[in-house]
C-alpha cells in the first residue's frame, strides 16, 4: 500500500517543451520568459539548471536539454543575441558579455531558419489545388442569342456567381494540417497574420509570426494559409 500511495502522490511528469518552459519562467522568472523579448542566457546554464532541478521529478535531464535547444534556437531568442549585451544566470545576475564571433553566429541562425521558414511556405502554396482560381476567371458560355426580357440587370446578375469564389473563407485545419511547418494565419487581432505551426501541446499551438515572435492560440484561431498569385 505504501508503494501504491507513493506512486499516486508523485507529480505528473512533463511531456512537452512548452509545459518546461512555462516552469521555467515561472520559477526563475529574471532568466526566462515566454514572451516579448527574451534574455541571453548564460554559457553553461544546463548545469545550473540540473543542480537547482535535481529534486524536481517532472523535468527529466533529456526533455530540459532538449527544451534548452528548443527555446535557444527561437527567433525571439535569437535576436536578443547582440554584441556587447550581457548573459544572465538563473537570477538574472549580469555576466560575461556577448562577443561579436557568438553575435554573429546567432544571426546567421536566424537568416538560415527564416529562409527555411519561407521555402516551406512556397512549397505548401505550390501544392495547393488551384481549381478554385481557374473557375474564377472562367467566362460564361455565349447562347448566341438574347432570351426575351433580358437587359443589362439580367447580365449583371450573373457577376456574383462568378465573383463568389474570392469571398469563400480560408479553410480551417484538418487533423492531417496539424503538424509542426505548416503555414496559416492567425488571427490576433483585425486582420489575419501569416504564421508557421512550430509545436502541437495540449492546451495550444505554437505558431512563429514572420515577425520571429512566437505565440500560443487555439486551433480555432488558425485557418490554413491561403496561395498568392505572382
Amino acid at each position: 500500500m505504501n508503494n501504491l500511495e507513493s506512486l499516486m502522490e508523485s507529480p505528473e511528469k512533463f511531456t512537452s517543451s512548452k509545459e518546461v518552459i512555462a516552469f521555467l519562467s515561472e520559477t526563475f522568472p529574471k532568466c526566462f520568459s515566454i514572451e516579448g523579448e527574451a534574455l541571453p542566457l548564460k554559457i553553461g546554464i544546463f548545469q545550473d539548471l540540473a543542480q537547482r532541478l535535481e529534486s524536481e521529478e517532472r523535468v527529466s535531464k533529456t526533455l530540459l536539454r532538449s527544451t534548452l535547444r528548443h527555446y535557444t534556437n527561437s527567433w525571439r531568442y535569437l535576436y536578443s543575441i547582440k554584441e556587447g549585451a550581457n548573459r544572465v544566470d538563473l537570477d538574472g545576475v549580469e555576466g560575461e558579455t556577448i562577443e561579436k564571433e557568438h553575435a554573429d553566429h546567432a544571426q546567421k541562425q536566424l537568416e538560415e531558419s527564416k529562409a527555411k521558414a519561407a521555402e516551406k511556405r512556397k512549397a505548401k502554396q505550390a501544392q495547393q489545388p488551384q481549381k478554385k482560381e481557374k473557375r474564377q476567371f472562367a467566362r460564361p458560355k455565349s447562347s448566341g442569342s438574347t432570351p426575351a426580357g433580358s437587359n443589362k440587370e439580367g447580365q449583371q446578375g450573373t457577376k456574383p456567381k462568378i465573383q463568389r469564389p474570392t469571398k469563400t473563407p480560408p479553410a480551417k485545419l484538418t487533423d492531417a494540417d496539424m503538424q509542426q511547418g505548416t503555414n496559416v494565419t492567425v488571427k490576433l487581432g483585425k486582420t489575419p497574420m501569416p504564421a508557421v505551426i512550430t509545436e502541437i501541446a495540449k492546451d495550444g499551438i505554437h505558431v512563429q509570426l514572420d515577425s520571429g515572435m512566437v505565440v500560443k492560440v487555439n486551433a480555432d484561431a488558425l485557418r490554413l494559409a491561403r496561395s498568392k498569385r505572382s
